[in-house]
Formats: structure tokens, sequence, C-alpha cells
């Protein structure tokens, strides 16, 4: 017998003798190739669609999605550095003792705290999650999310100066949307279970120093929020571009279709809460309450703000807490418009 011919164990685990092992490429070759993919995908979008495509549509969405980008990112990054700076320097018996033991207790605190600190929907998203980050009770937190854009200084004066010699709209745009915060906390309160919201981790200051926390906590935030207002500038743009204004008019006249209709325009354009009371203000065929509904929805509600909770807190809470704002902040804001309007 030829020993040639004979064979181990150890030989059935070797190759076949034409195998060649495959290449793989290169990091810079793979990222060349899928720039070139993309491209070669735009191209052909663009192609294909440019013809379907009126110019004025699509400049009219460049705007609003710049608009609502640039009007946002200010606040948004004013929250990102307040968050990382609660998590890097504020220690969590500071919120032990400044909040109630109890969370429905500690709600109408946290709602208080809202009408002091300035900033838009955007700021108050990563601010609330360094808030639970730090110990606090997620429904305390939920209720500084929603009041802290709806009722600070600076809407307040705006809403004053869009809606010159009528204090009562500033006064009932105050009262309900302060309302619905708590409302909502309280709620949350006695239904919310923890599995439905993903509290963000955050560094701990003591492993790396408090300045690394800082930096680590600002560079998680900004990646996951600066992602998610994209993404919800582009839907609110989409939607602006694609709702007709003669549909708004033609319902303007029909008192509970007209706030139903204005607190969805609140959703869809995604307007910076400093700036929507001029929009609501410019809305001269609706009624006062209308326009009520549309300045309490926005700063709770809206494409772009729904982006970011999903991102910071998970889909399995954004599918909860976003129903029950809505309809809690319609329900709310007309009553007390039907009683101070």
């Amino acid at each position: 017998m030829n020993h040639a011919d004979l064979r181990t164990v150890d030989d059935d685990l070797l190759p076949p003798a034409d195998w060649a092992p495959r290449r793989r490429l290169e990091p810079g070759t793979r990222a060349a190739l899928g720039f070139t993919a993309l491209a070669a995908a735009l191209l052909l979008a663009r192609a294909l669609a440019a013809p379907h495509i009126d110019a004025r549509a699509l400049d009219a969405w460049a705007t609003i999605f710049v608009a609502i980008c640039v009007q946002a990112l200010p606040f948004l990054v004013f929250g990102v550095i307040l968050s990382a700076a609660i998590t890097a320097f504020v220690p969590p018996s500071f919120w032990r003792r400044a909040l109630p033991r109890r969370p429905g207790a500690a709600v109408p605190v946290a709602g208080a705290l809202g009408t002091v600190l300035p900033g838009c929907e955007c700021a108050s998203v990563p601010v609330a999650g360094g808030l639970m980050a730090r110990g606090v009770a997620p429904a305390a937190a939920l209720t500084f999310l929603l009041a802290a854009p709806a009722v600070n200084p600076v809407v307040i004066v705006a809403t004053a100066v869009a809606f010159p010699g009528s204090p009562e709209m500033v006064a009932a745009r105050f009262v309900a949307s302060l309302l619905v915060a708590v409302l909502v906390g309280w709620t949350w309160t006695l239904f919310g279970k923890g599995e439905w919201i993903r509290v963000p981790s955050r560094p701990d200051a003591a492993s790396g120093g408090r300045l690394d926390a800082f930096r680590q906590a600002m560079r998680h935030d900004i990646m996951h929020a600066g992602g998610f207002l994209v993404v919800g500038g582009i839907a609110a743009a989409t939607i602006n571009v694609l709702v007709p204004p003669s549909w708004v008019d033609r319902v303007a006249d029909v008192p509970w279709l007209a706030i139903l209709v204005l607190a969805l325009l609140a959703v869809l354009m995604s307007i910076c809460s400093e700036a929507d009371a001029f929009v609501a203000a410019s809305l001269t065929q609706f009624s006062p309450t209308a326009k009520l509904v549309f300045l309490v929805v926005g700063p709770m509600v809206d494409l772009k703000l729904i982006a970011l909770q999903t991102g910071f807190f998970g889909r399995r809470f954004a599918v909860r807490f976003v129903p029950l704002t809505l309809v809690l902040a319609i329900g709310v804001a007309t009553l007390v418009g039907g009683v101070l309007l």
C-alpha cells in the first residue's frame, strides 16, 4: 500500500487542495465601495424623481427643514449641556433634598421648577433623562419635561408679545400647560410601569473625574438627540409641504373640528415653543380656544419631540406617553379656553 494514499483523521479537517482563502477588503476599500453605491443610488433616485417634483415645493421643504433644525439646535445644545452638568456636578443627594420623596408630591414641585428654565422642548428631553439618571422619579422628571418648554419665562413673554392686549391668552396658556404637565405626571405615578421606560445611562463621575463624566454625557446626548432631531425635522417639513392651506381654511368654521385640526397641525408643524405663539396669532380664522389648543399641544407633542423621546426613553415609552399627553392637552386646553377665553 502506498503511504501517499493513507489519510488520518486530521487530514479530513484540512481544506480541499483547490481551496484558496477569501481575501478581506481593506476598511478604506469597503468605505469607497459603500460611498460609490450610495452616490449611484442618489443619482438614480434623482433621475427618477426629478421630473415629478415641483421646484417650489422642494424649496419650501428645504426651508422648513433647515428652519426647524436651526431654530431648535441652540436650545438642544443648551439642554444637552445642562443635562451633562446635572450628571457630572450635581450629586444625587441634592435631588433627594430638593424634591419630596413621594412621587405624587414631587410632581407639582417638578412642574414649578419648569417655570424657571428657559428652553424649548428639545432641551427638556435630555434634561429629563439626566434627572432620571440621577435618581429622580420618572413621573417627576416627565412633569418637568412637559412643563419647562411650555411655561418658562421666555415662552410667556413671547406669548404676551404675540397677543398684545390679550393677557387672558397668556394666563390661559400658563394655567392649561402647567395643569396638563401635573396631570400627566400624576397619571404616570398611578399607572406607569418601570419596564415601559428606558432610563438613559450616564457615566459615573467618580470613575473618571467630573469633567470626564461631563464630556461623556454631552457626547452621548448630542449623538442621540441630534440624530432624532433631524428625523423629526424631515417628517415635519414633509407634512408642512403636503398639507394644503385651503384644507385648513375650510374647517376653521366648525368649532370642534377646528380644535382637532389645530392640535394636529401643532403636532405636524413642530414649531419651537419660543416661536409658536406668533404662528398661532397669525391663524386669524380660528377661535381663541383653538389657538390655545395649538399653543398647549405643540410644546408637549410634536414630531421632533416624539422622535427625541423615542430615542432617549424607548419606543415602549413613546407609544404610551404620547397618546396620554395628547388627549390631556386637548381636553384641558379646551376646558380652560372655554372658561378664560
